[in-house]
């Protein structure tokens, strides 16, 4: 290197230096403002920062700057504006576009009147009132089935069956023999042949209408003096038949079910609602029925039980129904969509569902306090309409704002908050506290 290279390489070096020395004194704020930014310190207005966490893990916080397990530089925690301005009030503080990015949406706490359909899938049935069960009362063989099918409809005083029953042949001979005695000792001087007469045919004319022979049948007997083989059974009441349990030729005895007859004029509507929906419910609202074979035609009835008793399995309650089936629509063992009007609530405080934050263990909203300050607020829940109100206790008063979006995050801000104060105040209380292993080891 000759001495004109060592030259120009020592006049590059001074034109740099004194480059950098002429554009850090353009570059350099005016009116003190570096020493001003210094003194300012990491928060607005020269504040002293809560407390300093990790940028990547808030849980790690201390009192003092530093560096994170990470290597990374501590962040401080400025104070927000709270309802005081103090540092340790409740309320979180947002500014308006950070409430914009979020989404942020409010809406009043009203009073309004909440009313909730409850709906279930209902099961027609039989009015259990209206099922009669038809037997004998003696022993016997069917000579002629007269209602020989099921589905078949008879009306009250049919006939039903023919039975022939050697004993209620022997106890119609007996009224006849009976009878007669009573007319040969009508005429007698003596009160005991006379009383006799009479009791003997009037104990046997009580066994025949014991045994369900028709009083017509008996005086029938009486004025033909001709015994009847068999006994006709009438039908006690109009329905349709559901059961046949006899067949022509067959032997009954008093404890076999000949018909089973249900009157369906009037039918049961059973459905199981839950237990969350009951107390909305009360006996003597009405009902509507709509079935899938008669679109848009709903046929109402009135809630007439509800059962006082939860199922362990389903967690419902059976509720039932009563309509007027007259034109026999409605045929059991159809499904049909029941709706139950629920009795209002007037008047209750309500709010927006999506306003409510449910944790497991309590019930919050975030209630707007103005100027961006937002409180969290644990609140007790009432009855749920099912449309998006629910009914408010306690917790929130009328006409107060409410967040209904974007509350989550607001919520858990707050949550955070409350627990680094926690986290600090535990810190100072230790600190404060005698350090009582060293004493002992410097004792030792």
């Amino acid at each position: 290197m000759n001495a004109r290279q060592v030259l120009i390489g020592a006049g590059a070096v001074v034109v740099a230096l004194a480059a950098g020395w002429f554009g850090r004194e353009l570059l350099a704020p005016e009116h003190g403002e570096a020493t001003h930014a210094a003194t300012d310190g990491p928060c607005p207005d020269g504040a002293t920062p809560l407390y300093w966490k990790a940028p990547m893990d808030p849980s790690y916080v201390r009192q003092e700057p530093g560096k994170s397990p990470m290597g990374m530089d501590l962040v401080a925690e400025c104070p927000g504006r709270g309802r005081s301005g103090d540092a340790n009030d409740d309320a979180v503080h947002i500014d308006s576009a950070t409430m914009q990015k979020m989404g942020v949406r409010t809406a009043l706490v009203e009073r309004r009147d909440l009313a909730r359909s409850v709906r279930a899938v209902g099961r027609i049935a039989y009015d259990e009132r209206r099922v009669t069960h038809i037997h004998t009362k003696v022993q016997g063989w069917v000579e002629e089935l007269l209602v020989d099918f099921v589905g078949q409809e008879v009306t009250k005083g049919e006939p039903l069956l023919e039975i022939y029953s050697p004993e209620l042949v022997a106890t119609q001979e007996e009224l006849l023999l009976a009878a007669r005695y009573r007319d040969a000792t009508g005429e007698s001087p003596f009160d005991d042949v006379r009383g006799g007469g009479e009791s003997l045919f009037t104990a046997t004319q009580r066994r025949l209408a014991l045994w369900d022979v028709p009083e017509r049948d008996v005086e029938k007997l009486l004025e033909s003096r001709k015994v009847k083989r068999t006994l006709t059974l009438y039908a006690p009441a109009s329905g349709v038949v559901t059961r046949l349990g006899v067949r022509s030729g067959m032997e009954v005895q008093p404890n076999s079910n000949l018909y089973t007859i249900a009157d369906l004029s009037r039918v049961w509507v059973l459905a199981d609602v839950y237990e969350y929906e009951l107390p909305w419910l009360e006996l003597g609202q009405e009902a509507a029925v709509e079935l899938s074979y008669l679109p848009g035609k709903p046929m109402t009835g009135e809630l007439t039980y509800i059962a006082p008793f939860l199922d362990p399995k389903t967690r419902t309650v059976e509720v039932r129904l009563e309509l007027d089936n007259a034109a026999g629509k409605l045929k059991p063992g159809m499904f049909g969509n029941a709706v139950i009007t629920g009795v209002p609530r007037t008047g209750a405080l309500a709010v927006p569902t999506e306003a409510v934050i449910r944790s497991g263990t309590r019930t919050n909203a975030v209630v707007a306090l103005g100027e961006g300050r937002f409180e969290p607020r644990e609140i007790e829940l009432g009855l749920d309409t099912g449309d998006g109100w629910l009914e408010v206790t306690s917790g929130l008063a009328e006409a107060e704002e409410i967040v209904v979006s974007s509350q989550f995050l607001i919520d858990s801000e707050s949550n955070l908050r409350e627990a680094v104060r926690k986290l600090l105040a535990r810190d100072e209380a230790e600190a404060a506290s005698p350090a009582t292993g060293h004493s002992t080891m410097g004792e030792e």
